[in-house]
């Protein structure tokens, strides 16, 4: 009953209803009866003056067309910018909005074609798994059965979810994003202005599944909605889609307080992996990213070569098995009462449909996988991964995860390639295990690349041509959780795709400059520039000034379409009046802020070992002046560059003011402050 009365509210069915007027523009949005008003005084003018060819006639149309011209514009521009502002955190709305606006093909989010169905996404979507699971069956009959490689059970229990109170939940519900799901009865918008009225009601609900371990049938049904892989992919082909589920409102709030009551239990008995930096607190791919970089660079500082795996798998999270999840929730993690209850209530009898184009598929039964897009799901994946850590170790072999995303690395010196059947072998017990766990190692996308010095990986890329199966990458580069990495570790392919992508970004920002105010503008450059600089930047610490001018270009050609600085101009007092750092003093911004995390206990605890506070042998002033050990390096293009290097020399340079600050928030505030003195002073 709820789907039929949802059925038709997409985001057609919120459209302005068109009118009768015949005019194109009467059909936008942004066009309203002021403008609609003033067009029509100012035809009256014209034909009145093409009717009597007087002057004065003439210079009341003109005039009615200026100011039809201005609040045609002023329109327009409150439109967009309140569009930009509900939108300013959801880049997907925006890339589709600025690509409407300038007419971008090339630039406008691909739609699901007409011809696709939606019981076509549900037919391809099941039989995907079940042609996943049947190849793992039929390759691995003897270890599905019998080596299901759990973790020792454990003595710490979770016997039962706490029931939370009435700020708890309001709390919840208040920092939750207000979307929308097909099967909410009322928008979700609405339920947050009507929560005072109704919170007893939905408190009693949530604390009455934790009690008795039982989540209603209405919770556990998803609507499906396929995202396309990446924009440049046909979307005609179903393969080139991923099923994204979408759950009801309130059982997102659910699965919100039943994650935080996991999390920590998980953080109090230390059961995380450590090398998992996926969906934890104070744990981000740059984290995960500055760890391996800096082993990398480190490894390549003693004169050692690096073999660089990353693994990829197909349909992670949808071949995950219940029976197999439930085992290690109770003996890994130590779940059990009516708390695992709990999660064998959410497992079984889900639903899920698939709805496109204003259609909805037939339900079918969710029998494998976690749900993509619910709350819980990514955390009960990683908990399902985490007996591949222990695989890993038992080889000596470096690793790092982020959800299914996992790489392995190996460091050696050239004549020790011997090693590399320690590599082999490893790969075959993770195969082994996946299969047992029913995940498929996907080996044609699986990559692997030799990391080093160019001399000395020659001598060692002829002897890897393939590993367990996995060839090795023909080109020079492999794109590592969002970041390219090049043989050299130079990033210089990464700063070039970098730019490539955010002068595309920024040209049509600069085609629709003129309808857009200030902070508008200043939004999108945000979202589609500066996220870019930003993102993973503690990589390119050190790096040479040659590379990180291409970057500082386009901060400055973002400057100067931003507040119309011609190309002749200087761009420093413009940069200062934006309050921009500069990309080398965001650089050095992110680096010392995550040290200052590092030494407060807010970072990953693989961080710790990298940052060494310095006590001098005999006592010095410099005891209590909150120094850093600075390793010795060889050389600078590699050791010079590493975090565990960097951090402490930048660290050192700071001001005693700045290094004792007791928050974070201060902390940044003078941080900048410093930093943005030091840049334009």
């Amino acid at each position: 009953m709820v789907r039929q009365l949802h059925q038709g509210t997409t985001l057609d069915t919120v459209a302005p209803v068109k009118t009768k007027a015949s005019n194109p523009k009467s059909l936008t949005p942004w066009y309203n009866s002021q403008t609609r008003s003033l067009k029509q005084i100012t035809r009256k003018l014209e034909r009145k003056w093409r009717v009597t060819n007087l002057e004065d006639h003439h210079l009341a149309w003109r005039n009615s067309l200026l100011l039809y011209k201005k609040a045609l514009r002023k329109a327009r521009t409150s439109y967009y910018s309140s569009l930009i502002e509900e939108n300013k955190n959801n880049p997907r709305f925006l890339f589709s909005t600025v690509a409407r606006l300038t007419k971008s093909q090339s630039s406008t989010e691909p739609t699901i074609p007409l011809t696709l169905t939606s019981n076509d996404f549900m037919n391809f979507f099941t039989n995907k798994i079940f042609i996943i699971r049947e190849k793992i069956t039929n390759n691995h009959p003897t270890d599905v059965i019998s080596s299901t490689a759990t973790l020792s059970t454990i003595n710490v229990k979770l016997d039962s979810f706490s029931p939370i109170d009435l700020s708890e939940l309001t709390s919840i519900i208040n920092s939750s994003k207000p979307s929308t799901c097909l099967l909410d009865p009322i928008p979700t918008k609405l339920l947050k202005e009507v929560l005072p009225l109704i919170n007893a009601s939905i408190l009693n609900m949530i604390n009455l599944s934790l009690i008795i371990g039982y989540v209603p049938q209405a919770f556990k049904v998803a609507v499906v909605k396929p995202l396309l892989k990446k924009p440049s992919l046909d979307p005609a082909v179903l393969a080139n889609y991923r099923p994204i589920s979408n759950l009801p409102f309130i059982s997102k709030i659910l699965e919100r307080v039943v994650v935080k009551q996991l999390t920590d239990h998980l953080q109090r008995n230390g059961l995380f992996e450590a090398f998992q930096s996926g969906f934890r607190a104070q744990h981000s791919t740059e984290t995960a990213l500055v760890k391996v970089t800096n082993d990398l660079l480190m490894a390549s500082d003693s004169g050692l070569i690096s073999v660089l795996v990353l693994l990829d798998l197909s349909a992670a999270f949808d071949t995950v098995d219940h029976n197999i999840l439930l085992e290690r929730l109770e003996h890994a993690v130590g779940i059990t009462g009516t708390a695992l209850q709990w999660f064998v209530s959410y497992l079984s009898n889900r639903l899920q449909f698939v709805h496109v184009n204003g259609e909805s598929s037939s339900d079918t039964k969710v029998n494998y996988g976690v749900p993509q897009g619910s709350v819980l799901g990514p955390i009960l994946f990683t908990l399902y991964m985490l007996p591949l850590g222990n695989i890993i170790r038992r080889h000596s072999i470096n690793f790092h995860c982020y959800a299914d995303d996992t790489q392995l690395y190996l460091s050696m010196k050239p004549g020790n390639t011997h090693q590399l059947v320690k590599l082999q072998e490893c790969l075959k017990d993770i195969k082994t295990w996946m299969a047992a766990n029913f995940l498929l190692l996907n080996s044609d996308q699986t990559e692997v690349i030799v990391l080093g010095p160019e001399n000395l990986r020659n001598m060692v890329s002829n002897q890897i041509l393939t590993l367990d199966g996995i060839t090795l990458a023909s080109s020079n580069t492999v794109r590592n959780l969002g970041v390219i990495f090049d043989q050299d570790m130079s990033f210089n392919a990464h700063i070039k795709q970098i730019c490539k992508t955010a002068f595309f970004h920024l040209r049509n920002i600069s085609k629709i400059r003129n309808i857009l105010s200030q902070s508008d503008a200043e939004k999108l450059v945000h979202a589609f520039i500066t996220s870019r600089l930003d993102y993973c930047n503690s990589l390119l610490s050190g790096c040479p000034k040659n590379s990180l001018k291409s970057l500082q270009l386009i901060q400055n050609a973002a400057a100067r379409v931003l507040t119309g600085t011609r190309k002749r101009e200087h761009i420093s007092p413009v940069l200062a009046s934006l309050h921009w750092l500069p990309v080398k003093s965001r650089i050095e911004f992110k680096i010392l802020l995550l040290t200052y995390k590092v030494l407060n206990n807010q970072a990953p605890s693989y961080l710790n070992d990298l940052v060494v506070p310095y006590h001098p042998i005999r006592a010095l002033r410099s005891c209590t002046a909150g120094l850093l050990v600075v390793p010795r390096v060889f050389k600078s293009r590699m050791g010079g560059r590493a975090f565990s290097f960097q951090a402490p020399l930048l660290w050192n340079q700071l001001p005693v003011w700045i290094r004792e600050t007791d928050t974070i928030s201060t902390f940044k505030i003078r941080l900048k402050t410093f930093l943005f003195a030091k840049a334009y002073s």
